[in-house]
């Protein structure tokens, strides 16, 4: 079968990618509710959400970690194009080694990174190791962040996450979740807590989001904006 992304094409497709989501910004309203504002901080999300990204404010100063991947490719492209830096990373030893330390560097310049916990081949909804290792390495904290909107606008993709993203007109929420802080000397016992509380507080967020995005309403967070 024949690989529709390769080599050769990656950065047309990710030219055309950039224009169609350029396009759609027009029509994309993204605003924060309860983001604590911390700097530097670790900002961790579900595969599905990685869009939500856009709506994190100063993004000169927020790196996204990537995939390797002929896909994250793409990915990276088009958000260097957006103004965001970008990590590059594998699940490999050594790729493993050179994004930490990378992440470790923006961390202690001061600025912030994002992490899809699960990503970027799942299991779904499964934290891994990364972000809690990243937190007890640097000391920065964790900021668990998810997005929702209750408009037909806001889909799911057909992919293994169910990517969630607007399509035409759509505000979104970004809600934030409590800060995490992992110790530098961590017992591996409460460093799988730190992770089943990132888990946790991810699911709450969803399980609330409704109501969250009611209150953002009431407080009229969209009117100013359009």
């Amino acid at each position: 079968m024949v690989r529709i992304i390769n080599g050769k094409n990656v950065k047309s497709l990710a030219h055309i990618t950039y224009k169609v989501l350029r396009l759609q910004e027009k029509f994309t309203h993204i605003e924060e509710f309860n983001n604590p504002g911390i700097s530097p901080c670790i900002y961790v999300l579900w595969h599905a959400n990685q869009f939500l990204v856009h709506g994190i404010r100063n993004r000169e100063k927020l790196s996204v970690l990537i995939s390797t991947s002929i896909d994250g490719e793409i990915v990276a492209e088009v958000c260097e194009k957006w103004g965001f830096k970008v990590v590059r990373g594998s699940s490999g030893k050594k790729g493993a080694v050179e994004s930490t330390m990378q992440m470790l560097t923006r961390l202690k310049e001061g600025e912030c990174v994002a992490i899809m916990v699960d990503g970027p081949h799942g299991p779904l909804h499964k934290v891994k190791n990364g972000a809690v290792k990243l937190a007890q390495m640097s000391g920065a904290l964790i900021v668990p962040v998810h997005w929702f909107s209750p408009q037909k606008t806001f889909i799911s993709l057909p992919s293994w996450d169910k990517m969630k993203t607007p399509l035409g007109k759509c505000n979104i929420l970004n809600i934030y979740g409590e800060p995490v802080y992992v110790s530098e000397n961590a017992t591996d016992e409460e460093l799988s807590n730190v992770k089943e509380n990132i888990k946790n507080q991810l699911f709450e967020i969803e399980k609330n989001e409704q109501k969250f995005y009611e209150e953002a309403l009431q407080k009229k967070l969209w009117d100013k904006k359009q």
